[in-house]
């Protein structure tokens, strides 16, 4: 070997060493810095712990308890508004089913009366030239009339019919007409009056409707 080749694997070996120590150097730099990360991590992890513990033992326990007074408070009030729109609705409701009970209390009499005035109308119309007879006639026209002022003023009204245009809410179509003196749909002829109470029908009229 000659001195210059022998050189040059000195120069080999020699930067081959440089190499070596270059990167052990890099691998214990990387060692540190990771070590260093690890125990930056765990100390900042401590520190959140330390803080949160911090935090709990700086809760009172008093203010817990108001907390739980207030939360407890709140939903009484929700629980008493609720059943007092529950009540008030239902104190309405009663007080409007005891109006209409109270405007149509006598419905149940005046219907069961009606056919009683029905007959006495029908003996009404029975003529007569006896003395007695226009006497009698003349008490019972009185007992009509009184009798019928006291159920209008418990609410019993005529309904209208004659005349009137045909209404079936109102009128019970039983015969059709052909009248010229009516005009087409109205009523002709009455067969039998009809009542109401208020505005709620006892009773429709039986009538004629002219075509």
């Amino acid at each position: 070997m000659t001195e210059k080749d022998h050189t040059v694997n000195q120069t080999e070996e020699e930067v081959n060493s440089k190499e070596s120590e270059d990167n052990q150097t890099f691998e214990n730099n990387e060692e540190s810095v990771d070590h260093t990360d690890k125990n930056e991590v765990k100390d900042n992890q401590l520190q959140d712990d330390s803080e949160e513990t911090d935090q709990q033992e700086d809760v009172d326990p008093k203010d817990e308890k108001i907390q739980e007074l207030e939360k407890l408070a709140n939903d009484n009030e929700e629980k008493y508004l609720r059943l007092y729109a529950e009540f008030e609705n239902y104190k309405r409701r009663i007080q409007n089913e005891n109006q209409i009970n109270k405007t149509y209390q006598a419905q149940g009499v005046l219907t069961d009366i009606l056919p009683s005035i029905d007959n006495i109308e029908r003996a009404l119309q029975i003529e007569g030239d006896d003395e007695s007879f226009k006497s009698l006639q003349k008490g019972v026209q009185m007992v009509h009339e009184s009798l019928l002022r006291a159920l209008k003023d418990n609410g019993l009204e005529e309904i209208q019919a004659e005349g009137q245009e045909f209404d079936p809410n109102l009128h019970q179509a039983v015969v059709q007409d052909d009248n010229p003196d009516f005009k087409s749909g109205e009523v002709t002829q009455e067969l039998q009056k009809g009542y109401k109470l208020k505005d709620r029908v006892l009773r429709p009229s039986m009538v004629k409707v002219n075509q």
